[in-house]
């Protein structure tokens, strides 16, 4: 039965094998998810509060029709659209990046193997394989990243979208 420590070393050698691409991939990861799990949790807890803030604003006016009641609502609209696009464009920017440090991992893993094949030649698959390896490594982790981070950006955005057109049509100009 294997154990924690067991896991740990796995992830080690993992670690090891593929190089120092895949620690930057690992360190990407980290960020990627920790700004994801930030979105998730400002649309359960802090998006609800804020459009009923918003909502309550535009309700509380006595004017909805002027030039200036459009204004404000065009104010109250963008601020929101803001905040609720805070840290979207970083999230997508880390996948993107993801699969291109992945690649980046296959470039200088093969430039391993064409190192062992001008120092000994092409007789030593073994040494070949480990460039090889490092090689393969880097970007199936820079693939695991990137697809990891595709559905929590699909769903975020369907949801920020939902909320900006929930709350354009609630303030309603009369």
């Amino acid at each position: 039965m294997a154990g924690p420590l067991d896991f740990l070393a796995n992830i080690r050698d993992f670690l090891e094998a593929g190089g120092p691409v895949v620690r930057i991939l690992l360190v990407a990861a980290f960020i990627l998810w920790v700004l994801i799990l930030e979105r998730w949790l400002y649309c359960i807890r802090e998006l609800p509060r804020m459009v009923a803030g918003i909502q309550s604003t535009w309700d509380a006016r006595a004017d909805h029709s002027s030039w200036f009641a459009l204004q404000v609502k065009r104010k109250l609209l963008s601020e929101a659209t803001r905040q609720i696009r805070s840290n979207l464009g970083m999230i997508k920017a880390l996948v993107a990046l993801a699969s291109l440090f992945g690649l980046l991992g296959t470039v200088t893993g093969m430039i391993q193997v064409f190192d062992v094949m001008a120092t000994l030649g092409t007789g030593n698959a073994r040494a070949m394989a480990s460039g090889v390896s490092a090689a393969t490594i880097p970007t199936m982790a820079g693939m695991v990243v990137s697809i990891s981070g595709l559905y929590p950006i699909l769903w975020l955005e369907k949801k920020l979208a939902q909320e900006t057109s929930r709350l354009n049509d609630h303030m309603i100009t009369h």
